[in-house]
């Protein structure tokens, strides 16, 4: 996993998970509690709100990206920058500011008066944005969009995801963003949900992740949830996230996402990652052979040994005697362990899931009982 180097703090798996607080220059943003228009009150609200609290980067939007209003023009998102320039000059504390925008011309100009990187939600819709990124060598989260600077966050499918961060290309230093949210009417709550269950394939890019998960639908969803009773599902999220791979959360409620994110990562499953010079040794993470399947890409590797990546345990009770032959038989020709006790009539069946796929076909043939095992089995994975 490539780490990225922001300002100075560090983003990536070898880094406690970083969060990243929200304020708004725009009056049309939704969440008022986080929109000022006044340099001096919205220093204050970073001083106290947000780095006291412990966000590590400051994203300071613009413009209200919801689809319900006109999106603004690069001169218009300029005739705001002055503003946000005078925030960020009253502060006091300590961040890593980011200017969320569209447009190339409205980063350069941003990152030349003391920006320190970028959040841009069209995903390099605008070609001229990752050269820009690269002049300044600024980190830059790049969030799933289709090539319309109009539709940020507007893919219709969860399977366009990977395929949108892909547009325009990545930069050294870029996070990688899945797009949470209704971005379009095409998008429903269930693709954010798919897309959450599918978060770690993500880390196949190689690069830092960045979620914006919080008080969204497809949590609130979940536990029947308005938006200001939101905090407590969207915080059992931020732990999930960050124990299935981000690194970035960008949220409005701070010390409580810390907290959540801090709780993630200290009960993520340790991995083995370790360099020297010359060499380096990473195990990834990797639970489906979908997941595989994306570092295998990135390498120019043979997809087919995706179905080898990931070992499972199932346990079958209620095997008659007369079925186990057959059992044995099907786990010799598959390369699947069966695997009885003497201390319980239970069978446990391990295997990858390749291996799971050859024993299911080949027990398939057997009785009505192996044919509803065999369902069963395959069922439960994806090659």
């Amino acid at each position: 996993m490539r780490n990225v180097d922001a300002a100075g703090l560090g983003i990536g798996d070898e880094y406690p998970p970083r969060i990243m607080g929200v304020l708004n220059v725009s009056d049309e943003s939704p969440y008022k509690p986080s929109v000022f228009d006044n340099p001096g009150e919205a220093a204050e609200y970073v001083d106290r709100e947000l780095i006291d609290e412990g966000a590590d980067i400051v994203d300071v939007g613009l413009e209200s990206a919801n689809k319900k209003f006109e999106v603004l023009t690069a001169d218009e998102e300029l005739e705001r920058l002055d503003t946000a320039i005078e925030t960020i000059e009253s502060v006091s504390g300590d961040a890593v500011f980011s200017i969320e925008t569209r447009y190339h011309e409205v980063a350069d100009a941003a990152l030349s008066r003391g920006f320190d990187m970028v959040n841009d939600i069209c995903g390099f819709a605008d070609p001229k944005m990752p050269e820009i990124c690269r002049e300044y060598d600024v980190a830059v989260a790049k969030m799933a969009s289709p090539p319309d600077l109009k539709r940020p966050g507007a893919i219709e499918a969860v399977d366009d995801i990977y395929d949108a961060l892909e547009l325009n290309g990545l930069t050294d230093k870029t996070i990688v963003d899945p797009a949470f949210g209704g971005w379009s009417e095409e998008k429903t709550i269930e693709d954010d949900q798919e897309t959450f269950h599918r978060l770690r394939e993500f880390r196949g890019y190689g690069l830092p992740i960045l979620v914006s998960i919080n008080r969204k639908n497809f949590l609130r969803s979940v536990a029947g949830r308005g938006t200001e009773d939101a905090l407590a599902v969207s915080l059992a999220a931020t732990s999930m996230a960050v124990e299935r791979g981000a690194h970035v959360i960008r949220t409005h409620d701070v010390r409580e996402t810390k907290d959540a994110a801090l709780i993630g990562a200290e009960f993520a499953r340790d991995r083995v990652s370790s360099s020297r010079s010359d060499l380096s040794v990473e195990e990834l993470d990797i639970t489906t052979p979908r997941e595989a399947g994306r570092h295998l890409d990135r390498i120019g590797g043979d997809e087919t040994a995706a179905a080898q990546s990931v070992t499972r345990v199932f346990e079958l009770e209620g095997v008659s005697s007369d079925n186990r032959p057959a059992l044995t038989t099907a786990a010799d020709a598959s390369g699947v362990a069966v695997v009885t006790g003497d201390r319980s009539d239970s069978i446990l069946v391990i295997g990858t899931d390749g291996a799971v796929d050859r024993f299911a076909d080949a027990i398939t043939a057997e009785s009505s009982a192996l044919q509803y095992v065999a369902a069963q089995l395959t069922e439960s994975y994806e090659i």
